[in-house]
């Protein structure tokens, strides 16, 4: 028997999902949203995924105390929120806020769920994304049960700085405050403005305005 050959139409156009992820359509949006505006809240229904197209943003969490500390930072390319497509009327367990004024696509859940099912190409992108963010939550536990404040504060510049990830690393990010940075690796702001003065010292950092990461930064994190 012959194998039977599926052609495509050629007015079919193929699923591209950094089209998908450009452009607002149906069940998504592009928001506008200023420095320091929330994107969501902890507490709310998570109505919605977000895919940063640019700028940062930080996630957050505040303890029954009123305790604030910063989880993890974002910038193009990352997904947040996406907890929401677990369960329906999910509470968000935390707050994303902008720490640069950020272009945003807003997708909602009902339509992330119907493109991650009917659209393989984006299920695989998304499910890369995710494998990749797992790996690094469990490296950043690593981290904080192993290694020195100061290296901590060394990987995590070098992880805003993109060392180590696909194509050309941003040396130059947004700085970032010293507060932020201290509840990042759990430490004090007086140990990480101790830190960064030193990494300034010995030339593996400038900043002025904004902050620029040389590679050399990397013999902190290696350095045993």
């Amino acid at each position: 028997m012959g194998r039977t050959i599926v052609e495509v139409p050629k007015n079919v156009k193929q699923f591209q999902p950094e089209v998908f992820l450009s452009q607002p359509g149906i069940g998504r949006a592009i928001v506008e949203v200023a420095k320091n505006k929330k994107i969501f809240s902890q507490g709310e229904i998570g109505e919605a995924v977000y895919y940063i197209q640019k700028g940062r943003a930080k996630l957050s969490v505040v303890s029954r105390e009123g305790k604030e500390a910063t989880i993890s930072l974002f910038g193009p390319g990352d997904f947040i929120g996406e907890d929401c497509i677990a369960g329906i009327q999910s509470k968000r367990m935390a707050s994303a806020t902008a720490m640069t004024g950020c272009t945003i696509l807003r997708i909602e859940r009902k339509e992330m769920m119907r493109v991650i099912h009917e659209e393989h190409v984006f299920s695989d992108v998304f499910v890369a994304y995710l494998l990749a963010r797992n790996t690094r939550i469990q490296a950043d536990l690593v981290d904080q049960l192993f290694n020195s404040s100061e290296k901590r504060l060394a990987r995590t510049l070098l992880l805003l700085a993109h060392f180590g990830k696909e194509g050309k690393p941003e040396t130059v990010i947004p700085k970032i405050s010293q507060e932020i940075l201290a509840e990042m690796i759990g430490t004090t702001r007086s140990r990480v403005s101790f830190f960064m003065n030193r990494f300034r010292k010995l030339r593996f950092i400038e900043y002025n305005g904004t902050l620029q990461i040389h590679s050399s930064l990397l013999n902190v994190v290696l350095h045993d």
